[in-house]
């Protein structure tokens, strides 16, 4: 069984009572949107890491962010690889909320390229639905988008352009 697909169970489990919070959908679609992207770019190796872990690493990107799953936890069942892209995806932050985005945008300044890849390909993935479902935070939270993009200077370029594109709302 690959670790993408391992992740992909693991991740479903961990996160089979969230929802999202505008469709009242299950959490693990998001995941597999986000997943799904990245294998679309994940063809080969990017800066030590394989397309499995890389899948994998977006199948559990909101793990530990969101559940009571620890990065110890993650590494002990994926491998220090995939732990490297969980602890780079994950909003641990403390502060206030400026405080909280200008440090999260210095860490994923920090990562390797392919965990700003996957950041891309989650920035995606939520862009549209903040858009439709809350014109006013989406204000806020496309600044925030573009001032992550400004910071991911390593990401896949394809997804960093899709990333930058502005959804249109319906």
């Amino acid at each position: 069984m690959s670790i993408a697909f391992e992740a992909m169970i693991f991740a479903r489990h961990a996160h089979r009572n969230q929802v999202r919070k505008y469709s009242g959908t299950p959490y693990a679609d998001h995941l597999a949107e986000v997943a799904g992207i990245v294998a679309t770019v994940a063809h080969e190796a990017h800066d030590g890491a394989t397309a499995d872990a890389m899948i994998a690493s977006a199948w559990l990107h909101d793990c530990v962010e969101d559940q009571d799953v620890t990065l110890a936890d993650i590494e002990s069942r994926f491998g220090a690889t995939v732990a490297l892209g969980v602890a780079g995806l994950s909003d641990l932050e403390q502060g206030n909320r400026a405080t909280r985005k200008r440090l999260s945008c210095e860490r994923l300044a920090a990562c390797p390229g392919w965990i700003q890849t996957i950041k891309c390909a989650d920035l995606i993935s939520n862009t549209s639905s903040i858009v439709r479902h809350d014109p006013h935070f989406s204000i806020v939270y496309l600044r925030e988008k573009r001032d992550l993009l400004n910071a991911m200077t390593k990401a896949d370029r394809r997804l960093w352009a899709l990333a930058w594109e502005e959804p249109v709302v319906g």
